[in-house]
């Protein structure tokens, strides 16, 4: 079985496909902003888009990074399992095994790593949890395909986090930052051959094994490219007026600096 033969069923499903449909289903709702609010760089995101607006940058920037795994690897992205809207963000498979990644996009956010639980600035998350039963999931579903037992490695990419601190590592989920996704699966140890690689990768693209069919891939990826560029510009413009405003205060300061010694004066006369 060749990487082509991958190719024909979900490996070609794009990154944070459920993600980005669901970012645009909620934001369609939202108005566009007048030229006012262009003009101040008022963001063009609506508040309950954001979330997954966010979650989508996650895991794109992650996508992305898996994409340097080279020749041997094969990588599958957003697959449906489960009910609902629910998928796995990446199904990984290589000389080093089988892995899920769950993407936790926290940019800017402290993030605390314990034995059993995951502080977000100071919140108690699910992470752990979640994949966990992601993990455990993708075994069973890929141990009936193959009529063997399949190991599947739970991993949580932490994407954007301004600080990490790592109390304890917990024993069943391995948390990395979104850096050091790569490196360590190409340096963790080879437990597959060429040939079971291949052939978990060619059952794992077929939607029969995940007990569910996609939805028809008919998400407006450009629509969500041009949202992201506009949330860019927004951003872009409220940083220039905040270097206005800073370097306006600054101006007015220096022209009133050399009038403080006779204001003083005046005052204590």
């Amino acid at each position: 079985m060749n990487e082509n033969a991958v190719a024909e069923s979900l490996g070609l499903r794009r990154p944070a496909t459920s993600v980005i449909a669901e970012c645009l289903r909620v934001q369609a709702s939202v108005p566009p902003n007048t030229a006012v609010q262009r003009l101040f760089g008022v963001s063009p995101l609506g508040r309950e888009a954001e979330p997954w607006f966010t979650g989508a940058l996650g895991e794109l920037d992650v996508a992305k990074r898996l994409d340097r795994l080279g020749v041997g690897w094969y990588v599958l992205h957003s697959v449906p399992v489960g009910t609902g809207s629910s998928d796995l963000d990446h199904v990984v498979i290589g000389p080093a095994g089988v892995f899920t990644i769950n993407t936790k996009h926290h940019r800017g956010q402290n993030v605390w790593i314990g034995g059993r639980r995951i502080l977000v600035n100071g919140q108690r998350t699910d992470h752990l949890r979640n994949a966990k039963h992601e993990a455990k999931r993708t075994s069973q579903l890929l141990s009936a395909a193959a009529r063997a037992l399949i190991d599947v490695t739970p991993i949580i990419g932490v994407v954007g986090a301004r600080r990490m601190t790592v109390r304890e590592r917990p024993t069943e989920v391995v948390v990395l930052r979104e850096a050091e996704l790569v490196r360590w699966l190409q340096r963790h140890p080879v437990t597959l051959g060429p040939s079971q690689v291949q052939h978990l990768a060619a059952l794992a693209a077929q939607p029969a094994t995940w007990k569910r069919m996609p939805e028809a891939d008919d998400v407006d990826h450009s629509a969500f490219e041009r949202l992201r560029a506009a949330v860019d510009r927004a951003r872009s413009r409220r940083r220039g007026w905040m270097v206005a405003v800073v370097a306006a205060v600054a101006a007015v300061a220096l022209l009133l600096v050399p009038a403080v010694p006779a204001v003083l004066t005046a005052l204590l006369q």
